[in-house]
């Protein structure tokens, strides 16, 4: 009996001190987490946050990325902001994310994908999405990587290309987060280095253009219009 308190303590004391690492950060109605933390070897600290999440005041998520796999930001309170930008969607919020190469390697190209379901994919049925067909989203999207790529299946995803970021510097990226039935968690999935290529000709996507839908996948029906 005392060796199994003594394992239980020592698991408790393992999560405290995970959880205790993590930083979590409350602004304008929203919480942002890096508690996801990623996958072995990668590791991201989120910094600070600021802003409304508004089309001219969008939350600015500042972070240092310092693996090189992917890293996990946990964002709640979503449904509770409503929508901020606009558009027909239950809630949307405008974000500016930048974020400091603190790896040893050299980024040229980066990936975002949000998730409701932290292990699955968001298919296009459960309303969330860089704000989908919608213009507002071609016009908003940018970064300083000067290539775009928008996958809207088999997942939501923006992929950037075109440019370099060696360790020290930064990377910016603004987009639009939409949801029309949102839940009180999901993620938002980053991966520097990994080149996106899921799509046959998927084309690029300057700021102001409007999306190019995927040749592989039909639009399919749905109750949610992303």
């Amino acid at each position: 009996m005392h060796l199994l308190r003594l394992a239980a303590l020592l698991i408790c004391g393992f999560l405290w001190a995970e959880s205790a690492l993590a930083v979590e950060i409350t602004h304008e109605g929203i919480t942002f987490s890096d508690e996801g933390g990623g996958d072995e070897g990668s590791g991201f600290t989120l910094l600070s946050v600021s802003g409304r999440g508004s089309l001219d005041d969008p939350y600015v998520i500042v972070e240092d990325v310092t693996g090189p796999r992917q890293a996990i930001l946990t964002i709640r309170g979503l449904k509770r902001v409503g929508n901020r930008i606009g558009t027909h969607h239950i809630a949307g919020i405008a974000v500016t994310k930048i974020v400091f190469n603190r790896s040893e390697g050299v980024w040229q190209n980066y990936q975002l994908e949000l998730r409701e379901i932290l292990t699955r994919h968001s298919p296009y049925e459960d309303g969330l999405s860089f704000a989908q067909n919608t213009v507002i989203a071609g016009a908003f999207t940018a970064s300083s990587f000067p290539n775009l790529q928008r996958f809207d299946e088999p997942q939501d995803t923006l992929g950037f290309s075109g440019k370099s970021v060696p360790p020290g510097e930064s990377a910016q990226f603004s987009f639009l987060i939409t949801d029309m039935s949102p839940v009180e968690r999901f993620y938002l999935f980053q991966e520097p280095l990994q080149p996106v290529s899921y799509l046959e000709n998927p084309g690029e996507i300057q700021q102001g253009a409007l999306p190019i839908e995927p040749q592989a996948h039909s639009r399919r029906p749905s109750t949610f219009a992303r």
